[in-house]
């Protein structure tokens, strides 16, 4: 019995481990956007970010969407990329001290009542506790004395947390088509891209230029924190409970922190060290492995980066 466990959980580790790495990368956002993108041009930062990684992985896949799947994608597109992008870059220029980090880190407790409503999944208390646990941690972390509230940003906040985790649970209801991981991605990516574009256009308009700094903030955010960092999040929703999928976006606002400290040369208070140890710890309960019955067979395959990224391929706040 302890060997099944044993073997189970090591299983269960492995993917959650490759999993963690998106939130990590999404983590380096917000100080690429404060020190590389150009100032007030949220919409343009979530379309170069979504559309150009889209449309990469359509080229290596070179599949369309069939029937259902040209809907379901618009929609997934929307909830996931275009809506939340948006979203999330609005709540990142105008909120200052980490406040977009603290409403965002509401998401896991978005999808567990809607896992629940949607999916039956059985949410544990210990999730719903280390969300709740996380979203203190993350405050602790991010916030400074000097933050101000402003609504609009607060209201793209929590837009972004509603919208993701929407999207996350309806990724997890609707499973994937016949077709690869890499091909639904993109689906979503391009989907989310091109609704951004009108918007952009509209909105904000065409920058005059564009330096050598903005260029490679787009191209990291694109190819590194858009198509490859997607992939391997939903490689991860795929084999793991959407809550506890969800619950290891605690460690980007964790991560942006962090990088604020190593990179940018802020100051970390010992309040913030001790909410990013609540959060981690958060994470932590949050991932362990639920405990099957002895007759239950482990279906979960071996993973590994290659698995879940072909070898020709192989939101915190900084301000």
């Amino acid at each position: 019995m302890s060997r099944y466990f044993t073997s189970r959980e090591l299983v269960v580790r492995r993917i959650v481990l490759i999993t963690a790495l998106t939130p990590v990368v999404w983590g380096t956002t917000y100080a690429v956007t404060t020190e590389f993108l150009p100032p007030d041009r949220p919409l343009l930062a979530a379309t170069l970010r979504a559309l150009p990684a889209g449309l990469l992985l359509l080229a290596m896949t070179r599949r369309l969407p069939r029937g259902d799947w040209w809907w379901r994608s618009a929609v997934l597109g929307a909830l996931n990329i275009g809506i939340f992008f948006a979203l999330l870059f609005a709540s990142a220029y105008r909120l200052p001290g980490g406040m977009a980090a603290v409403l965002g880190a509401a998401q896991p407790l978005v999808v567990a009542g809607l896992s629940v409503l949607m999916l039956s999944e059985r949410v544990a208390l210990r999730t719903v506790l280390a969300g709740l646990a996380g979203v203190v941690g993350v405050a602790m972390a991010v916030l400074t004395a000097s933050a101000r509230l402003d609504p609009i940003g607060v209201l793209a906040g929590l837009g972004g947390a509603v919208s993701m985790g929407l999207g996350l649970v309806l990724t997890k209801r609707w499973g994937r088509p016949d077709a690869s991981l890499l091909t639904a991605t993109g689906w979503q990516l391009a989907a989310g891209g091109l609704m951004l574009v009108p918007i952009t256009l509209a909105v904000e308009g065409l920058p005059g230029s564009l330096t050598g700094g903005n260029l490679a903030g787009y191209a990291y955010l694109s190819v590194v924190g858009t198509a490859l960092a997607y992939t391997v999040w939903f490689r991860g929703l795929e084999r793991l409970p959407t809550a506890q999928v969800s619950l290891l976006a605690l460690l980007s606002p964790v991560v942006a922190t962090v990088v604020g400290w190593a990179v940018l040369g802020q100051r970390l208070t010992a309040a913030q060290l001790v909410g990013m140890v609540v959060a981690f710890g958060a994470v932590l309960v949050g991932s362990r492995a639920p405990r099957r019955s002895r007759s239950e067979p482990v279906t979960e395959a071996p993973v590994t980066v290659e698995s879940v990224v072909p070898r020709a391929y192989s939101a915190a706040c900084a301000r």
